[in-house]
């Protein structure tokens, strides 16, 4: 597939956000159950951490509409709910930033009544409020996964481990951000948010080598044979009929070299999990803001490589026709 690089922002920058609010919302259920020693709930950084949440949000719907030919109509693609993935995303996505945002201003805003006391345990608004929050967190990584684990024509996609590899890498990119922030903010919750950074991190590792592995052993069941039911055992194709581009050559093809391809896997290998969690280690044994803040920053280009390599992989069917030239 030609990978758009306002998608690729798109699921990127919502990704981040996803999971720094959940970083954030972790913080608080850790200092409301006291796992986190007997801190102070650090306001200051749920405060800032809403208003990146909100503009990583903000870029990531600024850039989808790039993507649209009709930016005006996209509310219309809400109404296909039922049976589109992307309609159910285009719903999950405002509701979670929208959510967040409540969750952030009723901290600025000082409202957080207790709801119920349980034992010594005091559940605020803002608890319950987060927890919404936190489900439609979860919810938008797997409809953002959906989308294309869905295609079943595009065996590099349909796999479970799509939604797993959305759902790691969106938690790695915003942990890795709130440990950089509350190492800003000189908050305890830094060696949580660490090494929370990490162990997704790693995860993500994991789950994306199983992609790559599984992907690289793919036997397709659509082949020239099967394109044009002719039972032959070896079957060529010589020419594609024309001699000039078309939206097929151009929107379902990269058109770059297989050395290219594998320089792009490497890089994304390296930046988005090698040098993240090498630079996450030295960060947190030395609570240096600015290296939690530059693994953050190095993971995110990673995982913009990353993403443009996962849309780049994916050989759409009808490159048996028109690849061959």
């Amino acid at each position: 597939m030609h990978p758009a690089f306002s998608v690729i922002f798109l699921t990127t920058l919502i990704g981040a956000g996803q999971g720094l609010f959940l970083a954030l919302y972790t913080g608080q259920v850790y200092n409301t159950f006291g796992v986190v020693g007997d801190a102070m709930s650090p306001q200051a950084l749920y405060i800032a951490g809403t208003v990146i949440v909100t503009v990583l949000m903000g870029l990531g719907l600024f850039a989808s509409f790039f993507h649209l030919g009709r930016p005006e109509r996209a509310w219309r693609a809400a109404t296909m709910w039922r049976t589109s993935w992307l309609a159910r995303e285009v719903i999950v996505l405002p509701a979670f930033a929208g959510m967040a945002f409540v969750w952030g201003a009723l901290h600025y805003l000082g409202i957080d009544p207790v709801i119920v006391t349980t034992g010594t345990v005091e559940i605020k608004l803002t608890l319950l409020v987060g927890l919404v929050a936190g489900v439609l967190a979860f919810l938008l990584y797997i409809c953002t996964g959906m989308i294309y684990a869905a295609i079943k024509f595009i065996q590099e996609w349909a796999t479970p481990l799509t939604i797993v590899n959305y759902t790691l890498l969106g938690l790695a990119s915003g942990f890795s951000l709130a440990a950089a922030l509350s190492a800003h903010y000189c908050s305890t919750l830094v060696d949580a948010y660490a090494l929370w950074a990490l162990v997704f991190t790693l995860l993500g590792f994991v789950s994306r080598m199983f992609a790559l592995r599984r992907n690289g052993r793919l036997k397709y069941k659509s082949t020239a044979c099967t394109a044009i039911g002719v039972r032959h055992p070896k079957i060529t194709q010589i020419s594609q009929g024309a001699m000039g581009g078309s939206f097929n050559t151009r929107e379902f093809f990269h058109h770059k070299s297989l050395q290219f391809m594998q320089g792009i896997k490497v890089f994304f290998l390296i930046m988005a999990f090698i040098v993240p969690v090498t630079l996450v280690v030295i960060g947190w044994s030395n609570q240096f803001a600015v290296v939690l803040l530059a693994a953050a920053l190095i993971q995110y280009v990673g995982l913009l490589a990353e993403r443009w390599f996962f849309f780049a992989q994916a050989n759409h069917p009808q490159n048996l026709y028109y690849q061959a030239t």
